[in-house]
């Protein structure tokens, strides 16, 4: 990762501004100071030249719903219902995580996304101070939130309000390039007494708030016979809802509800590799659509023990596919899955990010026209929806920082083989 205060991309081409015409682009920073047609900026000379000819600009992808230090755990438990998949595979394993196993998890995770295209994800899982430290030395940007588990415990429940908190203060000294996100996990799993405190702490301070929602009809089942309610009506009915809010999944919801997560602008994260592969069900899409929810939706892969990858391109192509093939040709075009993909999750995390204009963060991802999955170009938005993956990447920034650059990432070696010994040892429980 190259350290610079200006880049100047010269002849790149910029998704959505004259396809085929060639432009050139000054970051001064962390921000986009100039875009100008080839040749004709005011600005010809910068720290790092990058040769965009042959390449297109597309702002950064967001995963905005992963468990990122799960890399460690792809491939080991497939093919499961979701709470026997959790109860006897994944929580038994996680159990024995260190903090430098979760570190070398995130840091293989982070590479993953690196290499795909992605410069943002929202995080949620075990030993915060290793993923923030794995982040940090990545040159990504995250919304990193630890596990808020309390099992209806007392106990459990103080204790963890308590790390909560000190974490917090702790965040303060972090890169900015981290949001510090609280992360109840679930209302199977956090009881009324947490999730008020979570309530409560997060106005008090302004902060997001990461939930697992209504992600299966097990937990819809449950909530009613534990609350009367469904999951949306009973955290509306204790105040929780708010634009703050940032559900995961949203699978089973009414139509009530819809209308609840509206009323409150509460931010969706659609997830639909995962929730194929899980057996979860399908988001109900054009439904929330028409409850005006559009702008609130981002989309997000899970961790990769239920992906199995990190990939946005798949991602897009899949929630694109996954809604056609329910109801017709002409539903979530590649527009729309590009956005959700992009500008609106900028706008979820509060982030001056997610399209290519002067003025914006310098998250920008080259992709090499010369890849054989855009060839030919006659869309290109149809082309990184439905045709690429991330090996279309030639080039990553993010912050204004060159973090990969003709696929080459600093370290990646290292980062796979100590991933590599982590994850069977962990699995082997030795």
């Amino acid at each position: 990762m190259r350290s610079m205060s200006s880049i100047l991309i010269k002849g790149v081409q910029v998704a959505g501004k004259g396809e085929g015409k060639e432009k050139d682009i000054y970051i001064e920073g962390n921000l986009i100071e100039e875009i100008a047609e080839a040749g004709k900026g005011r600005i010809s000379e910068a720290e790092f030249v990058l040769q965009g000819h042959g390449k297109v600009a597309i702002p950064g992808l967001f995963n905005a719903h992963t468990h990122a230090a799960m890399t460690l755990l792809r491939g080991y438990a497939d093919d499961m219902p979701l709470h026997e998949w959790l109860s006897n595979k994944i929580w038994p394993v996680e159990a024995r995580l260190t903090e430098e196993d979760v570190y070398w998890g995130t840091k293989l995770a982070c590479l993953e996304m690196i290499k795909s295209g992605t410069i943002f994800f929202n995080d949620m899982y075990w030993h915060f101070r290793g993923i923030a430290r794995a982040v940090t030395e990545s040159g990504l940007r995250a919304a990193l939130s630890g596990v808020f588990i309390d099992g209806f415990d007392e106990a459990q429940a103080k204790e963890q309000m308590q790390i909560n908190e000190r974490l917090y203060h702790e965040s303060k000294g972090l890169s900015d390039r981290i949001i510090f996100v609280l992360g109840p996990h679930a209302l199977y799993t956090v009881s009324e007494e947490s999730l008020c405190w979570v309530r409560d702490f997060a106005e008090r301070h302004d902060l997001l708030v990461h939930i697992h929602l209504s992600e299966t009809e097990e937990e819809v089942k449950s909530c009613v016979g534990r609350y009367g309610m469904r999951p949306v009506e009973y955290l509306d009915s204790i105040g929780f809802l708010s634009p703050r809010t940032i559900a995961a999944h949203c699978v089973h919801v009414s139509s009530r509800e819809l209308a609840l997560l509206k009323q409150h602008e509460t931010k969706i994260v659609h997830t639909p590799a995962s929730n194929m592969k899980l057996a979860a069900g399908r988001m109900p899409y054009e439904q929330m659509k028409e409850a005006g929810l559009y702008r609130n939706i981002a989309l997000g892969t899970d961790g990769c023990a239920s992906n199995n990858n990190l990939d946005m391109f798949e991602e897009m192509k899949i929630a694109s596919l996954f809604h056609k093939a329910f109801i017709n040709p002409t539903v979530m075009p590649a527009e729309e899955a590009f956005e959700l993909a992009t500008v609106n999750a900028a706008r979820m995390f509060r982030l001056n990010s997610g399209v290519i204009e002067v003025g914006k963060l310098a998250d920008i991802v080259l992709l090499d026209l010369k890849n054989v999955a855009l060839i030919p170009n006659h869309n290109l938005i149809s082309n990184i929806v439905y045709a690429a993956s991330g090996s279309c990447v030639d080039t990553v920034i993010c912050d204004g920082k060159i973090l990969m650059s003709g696929r080459k990432v600093e370290g990646e070696e290292e980062i796979k083989e100590k991933a590599r010994t982590v994850a069977y040892r962990l699995v082997n429980g030795s």
